[in-house]
């Protein structure tokens, strides 16, 4: 695991040392902070891929920056803390930690624990990407079926919206009305290839500036181009 920037957000200045020392093995770097208060200007001026978190602290105790930071960001967060009991555990997990260390600790084991964190997050990001597309000014929430033009949501119908996204998935390529109704309706569909002209005619209305995006092409069907 390389080039990862980790936050170490504890008040014994040993312990933050130790813990950089062997992050220092592992190829991360370490940004340090004694309290919560600390922690934030940090998350403000830097880019931090995840966060070691102690509870008992000043200024700021960790629940309340968890909870705090969970308001506005995913980014991964392991409690490291001498609270071992089952409600504190439970609670801080239940604030959106991604794990919880009890101390002592080792720390082979911490190091793992935070590439395993890392992997989990990566992995989640990736499948999210993957639900929510891009093309071009068109931002597409395939999960939540859900359309945005120029960041402002579109209302579509059902078919509308799966007309729109497997065009956004072929863009660039000319698809005759007959590949439409098989690919968006279904081989069964026993309607005529003027629906797809239908739908299209409003899905141009409904996205506004950007349907002629979406192209004819005499003779064959579509095209999108973004």
């Amino acid at each position: 695991m390389t080039d990862k920037n980790v936050l170490v957000v504890d008040d014994e200045i040993e312990l933050r040392n130790l813990i950089q020392m062997y992050l220092d093995t592992s190829s991360f770097e370490t940004f340090h902070a004694s309290n919560g208060k600390e922690a934030f200007f940090i998350l403000e001026t830097e880019r931090i891929d995840i966060i070691i978190l102690d509870v008992m602290m000043p200024e700021m105790d960790g629940f309340t920056f968890c909870k705090k930071v969970r308001e506005k960001s995913n980014i991964p967060i392991i409690f490291l803390t001498a609270r071992g009991e089952e409600w504190d555990r439970v609670h801080g997990l239940k604030l959106g930690a991604d794990d919880y260390i009890v101390k002592p600790f080792s720390p082979g084991e911490l190091v793992a624990r935070i590439d395993a964190v890392l992997r989990r997050f990566n992995h989640d990001k990736q499948t999210e990407e993957k639900l929510f597309q891009q093309f071009g000014l068109i931002h597409i929430d395939e999960k939540g079926r859900k359309v945005r033009i120029h960041g402002e949501p579109i209302p579509l119908t059902l078919k509308e919206f799966d007309l729109l996204l497997f065009l956004c998935k072929n863009r660039g390529q000319a698809l005759s009305r007959e590949q439409l109704l098989d690919s968006v309706w279904g081989f069964d569909y026993i309607g005529g290839e003027r629906t797809v002209d239908t739908h299209v005619k409003t899905l141009r209305i409904k996205m506004g500036s950007l349907g002629e995006s979406i192209q004819t092409i005499w003779g064959i069907g579509y095209k999108l181009e973004v």
